[in-house]
């Protein structure tokens, strides 16, 4: 068995994707949907995105829906991420929390807003690659989903 993670494409009231830009020494700056790993204590994987937004962002969402699935072979087998899109209500930086945010050695976690309306997207390193193919195609139903009138 491998990794299970769920992640948001998470879009606020001006219809930009929330996103966290991920710098390591040595390496390109790329982004990634906030999220993370489901914990055997989530109640389900809508739970655990929940938690994690909580936790990268300070951030509250609602209304998340199940959009798209990702796998890929790990250690352990395959890693299967769950992305959902869903509406930011509220986000507090000061009240981001985990281990990547103590320890300087993982890099930098910048929250990053990209306008889904725009062409800042298709210029950016978003990963996986499936999920910004994914995004770019299909970001008119994202907005709608994502609670913002186009």
């Amino acid at each position: 068995m491998g990794r299970c993670a769920a992640r948001a494409i998470l879009i606020d009231d001006l219809g930009s994707l929330v996103v966290i830009k991920r710098t390591r020494p040595g390496q390109a700056p790329y982004w990634t949907a906030p999220g993370g790993g489901v914990e055997g204590t989530d109640a389900s994987v809508e739970a655990a995105l929940y938690r994690e937004l909580a936790e990268e962002l300070g951030a509250k969402a609602a209304d998340a829906s199940q959009v798209f699935l990702f796998s890929s072979p790990s250690d352990g087998g395959v890693a299967v991420q769950h992305f959902f899109v869903a509406r930011l209500v509220s986000l507090d930086e000061s009240a981001r929390s985990g281990p990547e945010f103590g320890d300087s050695s993982r890099g930098g976690y910048d929250l990053d807003r990209i306008d889904l309306r725009g062409d800042d997207l298709a210029s950016i390193d978003l990963k996986p690659t499936a999920l910004k193919e994914f995004i770019l195609a299909n970001r008119e139903a994202l907005l709608v989903e994502g609670g913002v009138v186009t």
